[in-house]
C-alpha cells in the first residue's frame, strides 16, 4: 500500500477551503446585486381631454391667467418589491446572513470532518504501517524460525550422515580386521603346514643322515677306526696317574670332545665303578693326553669319542 504524503492531504484541504470560499463569495455577490437592482419609480397615469372654451355653449368664463406649472412630485418611498406569487419570497438579509453563517458553520464542520477524516486516515495509515511492521516482524521471525529449523534439520542430517559414515567406516574396519585375522590365520596355518612339512622333511633328512651316520659309524667300526681308537685309549692310559683308591678291574666310560688336530676340549666320566678320585684321575689323564693321535684317514675323524677305560695295571 502506497503511503499518502502530508503535502497531498494539505493540498486537498486547501482546495476544499477555496471551493467553499468561492461559494460564499458567489452568494454574497448575488445578495448585493439583488439589493442594488431597484425597480423603476412608478409614475401616475392621468387621462384627460383638451376642450376649447369657445366650443362650450353658454360658457361665459372670465379670462383667467394661465395656470402655474404643477409642482414636482415628491419622492415616494420605495415600494416593496413585487411579490411573486408563483414561488417563495426572496430571503431577507437576516436570512441570507443566517444562511451564510450556516454555510460557514457547515464548511467549518465539513473542514473539521475533513480534518478528522484526515487524522483518522493518518491514524489508519499509522495503524496499517504498524500492522505492516508487525506483519513484517512476524514474517521475519517466521523466516528466522524457518531458517533455524532448516539449519537444525541440516545439522541433524549432517550428524546422522557423519554417524552413518562412522558406522560404515567402523563396519569396513571390522570387516578388514576380520579379513586380516582370517588372512593371518590362513597364513599361520600355511606356515604351520609349511613348518610341519619342513619338519617332516628335516626328520626324513635327519633319519637319512642318521642312517648315513650309522653307515659311517659302521664304517668307522672297521679295523682302521678300531686301531685309531685303541691308540687314543692307550695314550690316555699312559697319561693316567693311578690313585691309591683304584682297584683292579676298574671300568669307566670316558666321553672326550676334541677338535681337528686332536686337542681335547672336554673330558667327562660317565658310568664308572671307581670312586671320585678314580674318576677325576681319568678325566685329568684325557687332558694330559691332548693332543690325541690323528686318525689314519681324515674322514674317520670324530669330534665326540666314547672310550671304555680299563687300566691293565
Amino acid at each position: 500500500m502506497t503511503e499518502e504524503r502530508s503535502s497531498d492531504r494539505w493540498v486537498s484541504i486547501a482546495l476544499s477551503v477555496l471551493l467553499h470560499g468561492g461559494l460564499v463569495a458567489a452568494l454574497a455577490y448575488g445578495w448585493w446585486m439583488y439589493r442594488n437592482d431597484k425597480p423603476p419609480t412608478p409614475t401616475l397615469a392621468i387621462e384627460a381631454t383638451v376642450v376649447d372654451a369657445k366650443s362650450v355653449k353658454g360658457a361665459n368664463l372670465p379670462a383667467t391667467p394661465p395656470a402655474p406649472a404643477p409642482p414636482a412630485p415628491e419622492p415616494q418611498p420605495e415600494p416593496p418589491p413585487p411579490v411573486d406569487s408563483s414561488g417563495p419570497p426572496p430571503p431577507t438579509p437576516e436570512e441570507l446572513a443566517q444562511r451564510a453563517q450556516a454555510q460557514k458553520e457547515q464548511e467549518e464542520k465539513a473542514q473539521k470532518e475533513q480534518q478528522e477524516k484526515a487524522e483518522k486516515e493518518l491514524q489508519a495509515q499509522q495503524q496499517r504501517r504498524d500492522e505492516e511492521r508487525q506483519e513484517q516482524a512476524a514474517v521475519q521471525k517466521a523466516e528466522e524460525q524457518r531458517k533455524a529449523a532448516a539449519q537444525a534439520k541440516a545439522q541433524k542430517a549432517k550428524e546422522e550422515a557423519d554417524a552413518k559414515k562412522r558406522a560404515e567406516e567402523k563396519r569396513l574396519a571390522d570387516q578388514k580386521r576380520q579379513e586380516d585375522e582370517r588372512r593371518k590365520a590362513a597364513e599361520a596355518q600355511q606356515r604351520a603346514q609349511a613348518d610341519a612339512d619342513l619338519k617332516r622333511s628335516l626328520d626324513a633328512e635327519e633319519r637319512q643322515n642318521a642312517a648315513q651316520t650309522a653307515a659311517q659309524n659302521a664304517a668307522r667300526n672297521s679295523a682302521a677306526t678300531a686301531s685309531w681308537e685303541s691308540a687314543i685309549t692307550a695314550r690316555i692310559q699312559r697319561a693316567w696317574l693311578r690313585p691309591p683308591s683304584a682297584r683292579a678291574g676298574t671300568t669307566c666310560e670316558l666321553y672326550v670332545t676334541q677338535v681337528p688336530g686332536g686337542t681335547v676340549t672336554n673330558a667327562r666320566v660317565g658310568s664308572c665303578n671307581g670312586d671320585a678320585a678314580v674318576r677325576e684321575s681319568i678325566e685329568a689323564a684325557a687332558y694330559r693326553a691332548s693332543p690325541l693321535p690323528a686318525p689314519p684317514d681324515p674322514s674317520l675323524f670324530q669330534g665326540e669319542l666314547v672310550i671304555t677305560f680299563r687300566p691293565t695295571d
